[in-house]
């Protein structure tokens, strides 16, 4: 006892001195205090320790504790010093005062949404919080919603961040505030400023001091507590290296924990940081860390541990309090804030230290994660909200940027917590990065910083990649944070440059120039020939570079852009620093001479296929884009004399990217196959849409600009030589060249299309703005008309075919609804856009941008198009844009003497074909050449005013013959008599377009020299009468085309007959066996003396199916067999699973399976069997064999591999042999029930009950006979012809019982969750459970979907209700007479009351269908004994389902009567409405005033009938599977006449009242007795939970429309076990609605001996083992079944494109689409779910390697 007492001594005396303790004296104390700090410091030295840090941190209350403390005795005083009065009344009147800054400056939580403006946003990071986004205008523009990281805050009040609409409704300001420049500190009482300054000065320097305290034991000076313990914490810190599991193990080791206890710290050292594992003095903490530093240091650093003091650990605690504490004050007042700011900020004047925030910054990467988050926490309130203060932060973060992230490189914490990642909110702010630029030149800091961290270089200086350590790896990934940075600074360009600006960044320039000269030529590669490559190269670091680096080249392009001065100065250092790049080329190229059609040029001898060549070369394609803007600016031509035109060498600017566009080109044609993946990686990423806009493009461009800058003759000659396919074009005779036995000649055919490919691009790729005259907007245009052009396309297919600029914008929505037309999707699918016919004729089909799949793709489809339209499939190209003055040479590229002489060749070749010396890809992409051509050539003739202006003669060219004296005849006599060649068929009409053209061309050039007035149009009505012409003679040809056809398919009709007359008697024979099994298949008609009337389905007037043979064929064996109940077991394959579907009570704990009476089921069906089927039937003997194989299979796999399939082989699970469905048991098939016998007299309800009661007496004492030994006097005589001690013989063969033995177990086992057991005297009951389960939740599904009751099951329902139904009316076989027998007897005594059985539920606890089923099911047993000769089942049937219709309509009327219906006043009514009020009074007698009085007779009979439906339909069900009844035509349509037909087909009169009211005298009594059940009176006073009828039917709970809200409610839900901890992965169950913190370790939970995550145990209370889950972070659905077993599945939100976001990554709002929840939910409701997750895991193996247990 004594230690006890001592334990609580100190916070008692601690308590003692709360109450004496007064915060108001002490602040007037420190007021009166000469030195203020020594005065402060001395009450923290003092109260600190005691109040914080006492032992390892208890529960709440200890928090609790120490909260309270601190709040009184140690923040009380700062606030009464600082307020100089009552801190509440002194806040209040502070805020009062205050004028509240226009910025929101809300700090984002994780995953909270937040919300960026397209239209308006001066760059993608400037975002809106929820609250402010739907009071601001942006709510109606096009917005792009995320969710946040953390750490960030709202834009809205800055000025800055939104081209309009800055202010929401809430922070717009009025015009009093809106005089900003006032200094908010004058608004302040001056005293309250005086103590102001001391105060906070004081306590933030107290806070910097200790964070940055280095000393475990010893304290600051004039902290040292009085009196000094040996009290020591051992403290854990986090790092990002080491994972959960070695952290856990770890822990548990050193201070020999619990597993839930080291999982607890592992949690807190990864959200705070930091962590204290053990309390006690200095030896005790000093061994768990050796242990900890011991385990942890053999593969990495060992995980840090400090043993601190405790006076030291409180102090840092309390240093944080006080951050949070001045944080939350300054909320109160600007002015308050102003001069924190001012605090922070100052120099400390002795010897210029540092400021206090510059200390903390510099520290920052020494601090804990905590303490980090609390501080930048501040610095956001503060600073950062300070507009004046932002920027003199700003400037002081620059000034300290490069230290910064050197800290940063070497810590290794994420960059969210670190205070680098406070660069977005100060770069992105333009006029804040205007002034870093220029005062703290910013621009190059970053970029040299950037530099000086990849140290990696090779003899040439370039960057160096290759065999990365994960060291270098993890480096590299920290310095690209730096891109960041100089993207931030970029992101918006100036309007009006001053000369400062332009001279820092010119400085900038060069320096990014260093970079990029770091990059020219890195990884260079070297065929491989030979032998293949080794190893793979690393080329993955490289691209990643280059794709950070991608937007960073695009903005300082568009920088350079806004100015001409600074234009004219980027494109001289561009250019020298290229020049420098190719002086330090390899010099020892030989010169060579080449000449070819009557031109010469000089250049050197280089090959591709021999030397080295590197993808990278940034300074090249950099120049390539400035060439483009002095053309695009018009500078090149004002201000040419600026420019260092003259200098510029065309050879040398074209010679490095050729070499790259022949890389490319021989990769294709298969000559570095040698090379290994790394070099298809890199030629892939160099045409990918993230990385061709700065490389691929500009390589182009760079071609088009040396080319117009050249002789074309002399730029295609280079090209030729470069491809290495110089000497073919140049050979005296061409067609020598397939004699050449030494090169690979497809390889060389690839080649010439490659090259013709390019001069293709070089000429034709006009849509740039200033190489073509174009604007963006037609570019982005073109880009999509060629996309479409493929296939329709959705929405997100396209924004990835676009490139984005830096704002992540493509441009795409200005365009698509011009050119496309929207298909909105349907319940599966999404969106897709359809090109508009009318842009067909912009299709390009050597569009530049085409992959070789793409590009056949687009052709195929075109051509297909076409041939629809009955139009010609030449594709022609389409009309260019006209070029801009700078590359207007281009032009005569097309017509220039190598390039007629190289289509001359091509065009000879094909007009001689002989040995594979061509293809046809080659002639078409020569065809194309020449279209581009006449094409330029119209378009030049109709633009000019006379003849003497057209410079363009391509067509007097091609008529001239060949120079070169091998070739005969000009291009154009080769392409007419190409026209008719047989082998070019599918060129013809490109020919015949050509030449056609070329007609024109002559007509106009004739025509305007002769007159030169006249328009032009004659020539197109040319051009018109030419096209209808050939229209016309299509249509003919069509015509004969469709007459052939018709005569074919005539005659293949006449020869089909004439076989079948030859081969008649085997067609007859198989006939007549195809008649004869379908209509065994389907219902045979019932026969004319059994009419509509007689179509009942139960009592001894019902028509069996006996007579209907039952033929099937097992899917393994394709064996054929009846169904007889002593052949061969045939089984149905079915899947049995637990649920909750139905249940009307969740929170009902799951029965525990040892002790659960499952002979009576609640009417709220808390939790069911639910079987289902695909429908495929097997031998039972075919299935075991299979099953076998299946176990072996497994039992090999797991001896390989350790994960899981996608069923599980120990459960009993298979997939079915045919449709691969998830089955877990077998049903076996009986044959139909016979009719029975009409003639047999059918006994009154009376006779019967007095028979059955006989019967149960005699069969109750015989087995109180067999149990006691002794028989007490005379036995109870039975009716005539009982036998009790009978045993009936054995309807079934052996391997049917087997099968029904184990159905009934498997069943069992799922719906107990226990082992198999067959003497349990429940294993029947739960075989029938689960057949009236199945039939109630079939019934709920037709109902709900408004189908007829029968006719609209799909076959594998309708196969699996019939087979299971008559197995449950078998089932008593396989089980002991005796357990039946029991069961009967106690259901019986549910509606003829029994004294002799015991704990007889009253009526109102059970569920009357299962009743019904199990009474049936179960009556047989009792029969079998009777050897009367006389089959009365059928009337037993129908007298227990009277009886129980009964026990329904007392049961209705006492649950489902309320005071509502009682309202309604009418008089005298129909016969059903009197006799309703008759039975309501009587059961008022009974039960006296429990009951409301109801006077409406229509109302109590519409309760009656509403209540009463859903059971009547199912007993319909039940008796039609069990007795193979013919359904009547009403109830196979949802038609008006239900009720009634539903009625007689139960043999149930349609007044139902009749039921009681013709048997009064026998039923009154009953009714009594269930009345009188005590339970009954006790649920109608309200003990208990009541259920109503009809049951609603489960629905999944509702979703809002808006998919923000749901994120907006998960991001400020907070993880339930871990303090307040956002959850990490918040998940929403679709059932019940319960959030849930998923996939972490907080929230594991054990069940069954295993840790599963909170959605698995959350499935097992509410669905059973089966969850439906949204996780609202990732946008998907989530579908778990049992522990192993899970699937993603789309979500039911959907943007306005038709697509779902899963993972949010485009960020467009999503609304919810209900047609697909409802899918889901229709899903959920036919228990489909397990069946959707196994047929996921088949399709897609990855998802079986998920542990779905821990999510």
């Amino acid at each position: 006892m004594a230690a006890a007492d001592t334990d609580r001594d100190p916070p008692s005396a601690l308590c003692s001195e709360f109450l004496d303790f007064s915060a108001k004296d002490t602040a007037s104390r420190w007021l009166a205090a000469a030195d203020l700090q020594q005065e402060v410091y001395r009450h923290l030295a003092v109260y600190v320790p005691r109040i914080l840090c006492q032992g390892l941190s208890g529960g709440s209350r200890e928090e609790q504790r120490e909260e309270l403390g601190c709040q009184l005795l140690l923040l009380a005083p700062l606030e009464w010093f600082l307020l100089g009065e009552e801190p509440a009344a002194g806040l209040a009147s502070l805020q009062e005062r205050n004028q509240p800054s226009p910025l929101c400056g809300h700090v984002f939580k994780v995953g909270e949404p937040t919300y960026s403006c397209r239209e308006c946003a001066a760059d993608s990071t400037c975002v809106l919080c929820m609250k402010c986004f739907l009071e601001s205008v942006h709510k109606d523009h096009r917005y792009r919603m995320t969710t946040s990281g953390g750490g960030g805050f709202c834009d809205c009040g800055d000025a800055e961040a939104w081209k309009e609409g800055p202010y929401c409704q809430k922070h717009t300001p009025t015009d009093g505030s809106r005089d900003s420049q006032k200094d908010p500190v004058t608004q302040l009482p001056p005293d309250i400023v005086a103590r102001g300054y001391s105060i906070f000065y004081i306590i933030l320097k107290y806070a910097v001091d200790l964070l940055t305290w280095e000393q475990e034991v010893q304290l600051p000076a004039g902290l040292e507590p009085p009196e000094r313990g040996d009290t020591y914490y051992c403290m854990l810190f986090n790092d990002e290296v080491h994972t959960y599991e070695q952290v856990i193990y770890t822990l548990q080791k050193a201070v020999s924990c619990s597993h839930k206890e080291a999982v607890s710290f592992a949690t807190t050292v990864d959200r705070d940081g930091r962590k204290s594992v053990r309390y006690g003095d200095f030896q005790f903490c000093e061994q768990a860390k050796s242990v900890i530093v011991r385990n942890t240091s053999r593969q990495s650093k060992p995980l840090r541990v400090e043993v601190m003091h405790s006076s030291v650990v409180a102090h840092q605690c309390f240093a944080l309090k006080a951050l949070s504490w001045l944080g939350q004050i300054l909320q109160y007042s600007d002015g308050l804030r102003r001069i924190l700011c001012q605090v922070g900020l100052q120099r400390v004047p002795e010897g210029e230290k540092p400021s206090l925030v510059d200390r903390l910054m510099l520290n920052d990467s020494k601090m804990w994660k905590g303490a980090r988050n609390i501080y930048h926490q501040l610095l956001m309130n503060s600073l950062l909200m300070d507009l004046e203060y932002k920027k003199i932060f700003a400037i002081q973060f620059a000034k300290n940027y490069r230290r910064l992230q050197t800290d940063f490189m070497e810590d290794d914490h994420e960059r969210v917590v670190s205070v680098t990642s406070l660069s977005v909110q100060l770069f992105t702010v333009p006029t804040v990065a205007r002034i870093l630029m220029v005062e703290e030149n910013l621009m190059t800091t970053i970029i040299r910083t950037f530099v000086d961290h990849l140290r990696h270089r090779d003899l040439q200086g370039r960057f160096q990649f290759d065999r990365y350590t994960a060291q270098q790896a993890f480096k590299f990934g920290r310095v690209q944070s730096l891109i960041g940075d100089l993207k931030y600074i970029l992101i918006s360009p100036p309007s009006d440059w001053s000369h400062q600006l332009r001279l820092k960044f010119l400085e900038g320039f060069n320096a990014f120039l260093e970079l990029l000269k770091c990059m020219q030529g890195m990884d260079p590669v070297v065929r491989q020939v030979g032998q293949h490559i080794e190893m793979e190269p690393e080329w993955e670091a490289a691209f990643t570079l280059q794709m950070k680096l991608t937007h960073i080249i695009s903005m300082i392009q568009e920088w350079c852009s806004t100015d001409e001065h600074v234009l004219i100065e980027a494109y001289k250092k561009c250019l020298s620093t290229l020049s420098h790049c190719h002086s330090s080329l390899p010099d020892g190229e030989q010169p060579i001479s080449l000449s070819l059609a009557g031109h010469c040029v000089d250049t050197f001898r280089y090959q591709v296929s021999q030397d080295k060549v590197s993808i990278h070369l940034p300074v090249c394609r950099l120049l390539a884009g400035l060439h483009v803007l002095l053309s695009r600016t018009e500078v090149a031509s004002r201000f040419p004399e600026q420019l260092p035109l003259g200098e510029l060498s065309p050879h040398l600017l074209i010679e490095l990217p050729l070499r790259c566009l022949v890389l490319c080109a021989q990769v294709h044609a298969g000559m570095w196959r040698r090379n290994g993946f790394s070099l298809i990686n890199q030629i892939y990423y160099y045409h990918n849409v993230k990385c061709r806009v700065e490389m691929f493009d500009k390589d182009v461009i760079m071609l088009q600009a040396g080319a117009s800058m050249m002789d074309p003759n002399h730029f295609l000659m280079i090209v030729l030589s470069r491809f290495e396919l110089f000497h073919i074009f140049s050979s005296a005779d061409i067609r020598k060249r397939y004699r050449e036995a030494n090169k690979d000649l497809v390889q060389q055919n690839t080649l010439i299309e490659e090259m013709l490919h390019l001069i293709i691009m070089v000429a034709g790729e006009r849509y740039v703005t200033g190489v073509g005259q174009v604007e963006p907007f037609d570019e982005v245009r073109r880009e999509i008309i060629h996309q479409l052009s493929i296939r329709p396309m959705a929405h997100s297919e396209l924004v990835k075919a676009l490139p984005e600029n830096g704002n992540k914008e493509t441009g795409l929505e200005r365009v698509i609804d011009s050119v496309a037309s929207f298909k909105k999707p349907g319940v599966t699918g999404r969106g897709l856009y359809e090109l508009r016919s009318e842009w067909n004729k912009c299709f390009n089909l050597y569009f530049h941008h085409y992959s070789r799949a793409d590009q056949s793709k687009a052709e195929e489809a075109q051509r297909k198009l076409r041939r629809q339209n009955a139009e010609d499939t030449a594709l022609p190209p389409p009309l260019p844009p006209p070029l801009c003055p700078l590359f207007g040479s281009l032009v005569n590229l097309l017509q220039c003497d190598v390039l007629l002489a190289v289509e001359g060749a091509v065009l000879q070749w094909a007009v001689e074909p002989s040995g594979g010396g061509w293809t046809e890809s080659m002639l078409q992409r020569v065809l194309h050449l020449v279209g581009m051509a006449l094409l330029e050539e119209q378009q030049q003739l109709e633009n000019s005013s006379g003849d003497d202006d057209v410079t363009f003669n391509y067509t007097c060219k091609i008529t001239r013959p060949g120079e070169a004296p091998g070739t005969s005849g000009s291009v154009l006599a080769l392409l007419e008599s190409l026209q008719n060649a047989p082998h070019l068929e599918v060129h013809k009409d490109m020919i015949s377009w050509i030449l056609k053209m070329v007609r024109n061309i002559k007509t106009i050039r004739e025509r305007t020299s002769s007159i030169s007035t006249i328009t032009i149009n004659h020539g197109r009505m040319l051009e018109e009468t030419v096209r209808d012409k050939d229209k016309a003679e299509r249509k003919k040809k069509a015509e004969m085309a469709r007459l052939r056809r018709e005569k074919i398919m005539a005659q293949m009709s006449e020869m089909q007959k004439h076989f079948i007359n030859e081969n008649k008697e085997l067609f007859q024979q198989s006939m007549e066996e195809l008649e004869a099994s379908t209509s065994a298949a389907e219902h045979s008609p019932p026969n004319s003396e059994f009419t509509c009337t007689s179509q009942v389905c139960v009592g001894p007037r019902r028509v069996g199916g006996a007579e209907r043979r039952q033929l099937v064929t097992c899917i393994l064996c394709q064996e054929e067999q009846e169904v007889r109940g002593h052949g061969r077991a045939m089984v149905l394959a079915a899947f049995v699973q637990r649920s909750t579907v139905l249940s009307k009570n969740r929170r009902r704990n799951l029965p525990d399976p040892d002790h659960h009476d499952s002979l009576f089921m609640h009417p709220d069906l808390s939790l069911g069997i639910h079987t289902a089927s695909c429908g495929h039937i097997m031998h039972a003997t075919c299935w075991q064999r299979y099953f076998e194989a299946v176990q072996l299979k497994e039992q090999r796999r797991q001896q390989r591999l350790r994960g899981h399939t996608s069923y599980d082989v120990e459960n009993g699970e298979f997939l079915c042999p045919l449709c691969e469905c998830l089955s877990n048991t077998v049903i076996p098939l009986l044959p139909h029930k016979a009719t029975p016998d009409h003639s047999i007299d059918h006994p009154s309800l009376e006779v019967w009950l007095k028979m059955t009661s006989q019967q149960i007496a005699a069969v109750n004492s015989s087995h109180r006979t067999q149990s006691d030994g002794t028989a007490e006097g005379a036995e109870p005589a039975g009716p005539e012809g009982f036998r009790v001690n009978h045993t009936p013989r054995n309807l079934f063969s052996s391997s049917i019982s087997e099968m029904m033995t184990t159905f009934s177990m498997s069943a069992y086992k799922v719906g107990l969750k226990v082992n198999p057991n067959e003497q349990d005297q429940r294993v029947p009951v739960l075989s029938w459970s689960t057949c009236a389960y199945t039939i109630q939740s079939i019934e709920r599904l037709l109902m709900d979907e408004g189908k007829p009751l029968f006719g609209s099951l799909p076959c594998r329902q309708d196969d699996c209700l019939s087979s299971l139904t008559r197995f449950s009316s078998a089932c008593w076989t396989s089980a002991p007479l005796k357990t039946v027998h029991a069961h009967f007897i106690r259901l019986f005594a549910v509606l003829v009351p029994n004294l002799q059985v015991e704990d007889t539920p009253c009526i109102l606890d059970i569920d009357m269908f299962h009743l019904l089923v199990y009474s049936v099911l179960s009556y047989s047993s009792l029969h079998s004994l009777d050897q009367s000769g006389q089959s009365f089942v059928d009337s037993a049937h129908v007298h227990i389902l009277h009886l129980v219709t009964l026990a329904h309509l007392v049961q209705i009327l006492l649950t489902s009567i309320t005071e509502e219906v009682c309202m309604d006043q009418d008089s005298g009514g129909s016969e059903e409405e009197e006799l309703t009020c008759q039975l309501y009074s009587t059961l008022r007698k009974h039960l006296g005033s429990v009951l409301p009085e109801v006077s409406s007779g229509w109302q109590l009979w519409n309760c009656v009938k509403a209540g009463i439906l859903p059971f009547l339909r199912a007993a319909a069900l039940f008796f039609h599977y069990l007795n193979s009844s013919v359904p009547p035509a009403d109830l196979l349509a949802a038609g008006p006449a239900q009720w009634e037909a539903l009625c007689s087909y139960l043999s149930l009169p349609s007044n139902l009242l009749l039921l009681h009211h013709s048997q009064v005298s026998q039923l009154e009594p009953l009714m009594h007795r269930w009345c009188c059940h005590p339970g009954v009176r006790q649920m109608l006073q309200g003990g208990g939970v009541m259920v109503r009828f009809p049951r609603e039917s489960n629905r999944l709970i509702d979703l809002p429309e808006d998919y923000s809200v749901l994120i907006n409610q998960a991001s400020s839900f907070t993880c339930p076990r871990s303090g307040g901890d956002k959850s990490r992965a918040p998940t929403l169950c679709l059932v019940c609605g319960a959030m849930l913190c998923s996939q972490s370790y907080c929230c594991q939970t054990e069940v069954d001996g295993d840790d599963v995550g909170a959605c698995t145990a959350h499935t097992f209370t509410c669905g059973a083992g089966v969850g439906l889950f949204l996780r609202v972070r990732e946008s998907q659905v989530l579908f778990v079944a049992g522990k192993t077993k899970g699937c993603f599945y789309p979500p039911p939100y959907l943007d306005d494109y038709g697509e779902t976001d899963q993972g949010l990554k485009r960020g467009n709002p999503l609304h919810l689409c209900l047609e697909r929840y409802r899918k889901i939910e229709r899903l959920w409701r036919q228990h489909g779910i397990a069946e959707v997750i196994g047929h996921a895991q088949e399709a897609n193996q990855t998802l079986v390697a998920i542990d779905w247990q821990h999510l």
